[in-house]
């Protein structure tokens, strides 16, 4: 990933994602904000027991870094349901619930919420559109990354190989550890399971996009473990009570 500075807060992007005139994306890291404790100290999520006055704060530097873009959250619920953001729904009061966002509007910044779950940022450079993706366990086994490409194609006539991709930190296969596999895990991903009993999501994802027709050149995956690197990004199998880091996407 390619470290990237602006109005103090340092986040990342994907080298892939970078040469696109059109778009802005970011990753950001838990570092450079105002939440204290636990949530030290980027937390931009509003359900996890933090001072809405911080996260607001927060949520503030965010759109400054993103040259001041509408940020469009959702209500995560580790589900499939994908969120197409219209002009209506971009303003309509009634919160969106879901865990795929994507738009062809612009200046509005998709945001997903992560602490060990993947984000999975698409752009079609050819039909401008955007989508971010919260893919947990959960949000793996049921495919979500194949049933928002599906969406970008049934909404937008999108063609999955003019899609570049990029799969953020999160917990990796060193600290994915799953014992009741068996109860929890489709036997078809099994194979992605180490005699340790943890999974590799990262490939789970890659080989979820190439299979909806993505080109795998076109994949970016940063393969940065949030557990292991909790100075840097907050990790709910390693700290439990943390915040949640933003990673967002949107057309200028």
């Amino acid at each position: 990933m390619i470290l990237t500075k602006a109005n103090g807060v340092s986040f990342y992007r994907f080298p892939n994602l970078v040469p696109f005139p059109n778009l802005r994306h970011g990753i950001f890291t838990r570092n450079g904000g105002f939440s204290k404790g636990s949530f030290d100290s980027l937390n931009v999520s509003l359900s996890v027991g933090d001072d809405p006055e911080n996260v607001k704060q927060n949520r503030k530097i965010i759109s400054i870094c993103m040259d001041n873009g509408k940020l469009v959250f959702a209500k995560q619920v580790h589900d499939k349901n994908v969120i197409v953001i219209s002009e209506k729904s971009a303003n309509d009061a009634a919160p969106l619930v879901g865990d795929a966002l994507i738009t062809d509007l612009y200046n509005k910044l998709l945001v997903i919420n992560i602490a060990d779950c993947q984000a999975v940022l698409l752009y079609d450079s050819v039909k401008q559109v955007v989508a971010n993706i919260h893919s947990g366990w959960r949000g793996s086994i049921n495919n979500i990354i194949g049933a928002t490409i599906d969406a970008m194609k049934a909404n937008y006539n999108c063609r999955p190989s003019d899609i570049s991709a990029g799969i953020s930190p999160s917990l990796g296969p060193c600290c994915a550890e799953f014992i009741n596999y068996k109860k929890e895990i489709p036997e078809k991903l099994w194979k992605y399971k180490d005699l340790a009993l943890n999974l590799d999501f990262w490939a789970i994802s890659a080989d979820q996009l190439s299979d909806a027709g993505v080109i795998p050149e076109n994949i970016y995956s940063c393969r940065v473990c949030t557990k292991c690197n909790k100075d840097l990004y907050y990790s709910y199998r390693g700290e439990k009570t943390t915040g949640r880091m933003a990673t967002v996407i949107g057309l200028k």
